[in-house]
């Protein structure tokens, strides 16, 4: 069981998948987010961006619309990417959104939409910034190969602005629901900062890359081994392969991956954060959007496999794999993962299966109804021996899966038991 904070915070595990959004300059040259540290682009000339950006058809609803078709419950949205561009009207500084073509103020008009859903609105923000002079650029990760001309580093200074930007984001925009702060790659560990931000927003929840170890992890474009997580675990992935910005022809992820991604995470006890990059304009590409609204077709109909529930995949669902020359160096691992509510336990076939049967070994208990949820079908099951386990003991199974059938996403099957269901 994944240990629970026991206060406001334990609302993250209600809040399963959300939106995040990458969106800033970079989006014009769509190349990369960090264009500068990965592409050829000088500073000088990446900044003149600021007087093209005009994202004239940007519309929250819609972004907001989207997210809810995908059975998403909140959004993350990146205020300050590492090129040190702000996205709201910051009295900190000019290089900000409100400075642009567009001139007005991006996050205002997104949390008012967030605000008029009850739909919880999180933030992001970089430690590193490649713009402002007293950021230290050294050259390490994420940082750009040290300092320019005029500027002034000086950590301790740029974490100054750093906290006056905090502050306005956390007083300015509403209830936020989390704040997410990303490569802490100066190693600046200041627990008042985040203390900060807990007395502006009583109740947020703060990731683990910033200035302390927060409150969650953030595996990112991963997803780990094993049946359950020990600790708040938000994973992150972006829908392109390439960038979490937009990119023109990118390379994207196909639906049946990105839903095995979310399953696996979900049915681990983690939380799944999805990533989209809105273009120059604001408008969301089609492909973008097909892949959110296909996810939520899915989603919806298996999403009662994780309210509530809890990893359970210690309960059965282990192929055994024998060694080429050594049947004692058997190794066992998960090919389906359980999730458990009470006395029902869900069955995720986040790996594509071999047969249209599973069995669930070590259980041996027959259950009252399965059910796959993906289309309503009343599976058959059995306790049984089995030739492929012919030296141990019966164990159940389920047949007759349409595995030919249904192939583009993964299937989600629901166990009814009795009050005898294996602890």
């Amino acid at each position: 069981m994944i240990p629970r904070f026991k206060d406001a915070r334990d609302r993250f595990f209600d809040m399963r998948f959300g939106l995040f959004v990458h969106w800033g300059l970079y989006a014009i040259p769509a190349w990369h987010e960090q264009i500068l540290w990965r592409g050829n682009v000088k500073r000088n000339d990446y900044e003149k961006l600021i007087h093209e950006f005009n994202p004239i058809e940007f519309d929250p609803e819609a972004w907001l619309d989207l997210a809810q078709e995908a059975g998403m419950q909140y959004l993350c949205f990146t205020t300050k990417h590492h090129d040190g561009f702000c996205m709201w009207d910051t009295s900190h500084t000019d290089y900000k959104i409100t400075h642009t073509p567009y001139g007005k103020d991006v996050l205002a008009i997104l949390a008012e939409a967030c605000r008029k859903r009850n739909f919880p609105l999180s933030l992001y923000y970089s430690c590193p910034d490649w713009h402002h002079p007293n950021y230290p650029n050294m050259g390490r990760h994420h940082e750009m190969f040290g300092p320019r001309p005029g500027d002034e580093p000086d950590i301790n200074r740029y974490y100054e602005y750093v906290t006056k930007q905090l502050r306005e984001l956390l007083t300015n925009y509403g209830p936020i629901y989390q704040l997410f702060w990303d490569v802490n790659v100066a190693e600046y560990h200041d627990p008042s900062l985040n203390e900060l931000v807990r007395s502006l927003q009583p109740g947020i929840l703060i990731n683990n890359r910033g200035p302390d170890e927060g409150d969650y992890s953030t595996p990112e474009r991963h997803v780990p081994e094993g049946g359950s997580f020990l600790t708040p675990t938000e994973a992150c992935q972006s829908i392109g392969r390439e960038s979490w910005g937009y990119r023109e022809n990118e390379d994207y992820y196909s639906d049946k991956f990105l839903i095995q991604s979310v399953d696996k995470i979900l049915a681990m006890g983690g939380n799944y954060l999805l990533n989209v990059g809105p273009r120059p304009d604001g408008t969301i590409t089609s492909e973008n959007a097909n892949t959110l609204r296909r996810i939520g077709r899915w989603y919806k109909k298996i999403r009662e496999s994780f309210e509530g529930t809890i990893p359970a995949s210690y309960m059965g669902g282990k192929d055994e794999i024998e060694s080429a020359n050594e049947v004692k160096n058997r190794v066992f691992r998960d090919h389906v993962l359980l999730t458990r509510k009470g006395n029902t336990v869900y069955v995720h076939a986040y790996r594509d299966l071999q047969s249209n049967t599973v069995i669930l070994k070590p259980l041996d208990v027959l259950p009252k109804r399965a059910i796959l949820l993906n289309n309503g079908q009343e599976l058959e099951s059995s306790v049984e021996l089995l030739p492929w386990y012919w030296q141990e003991r019966a164990y159940l199974r389920i047949r007759n899966l349409p595995i030919n059938e249904i192939t583009d996403e993964v299937l989600v099957i629901k166990l009814e038991f009795g009050e005898d269901v294996t602890e």
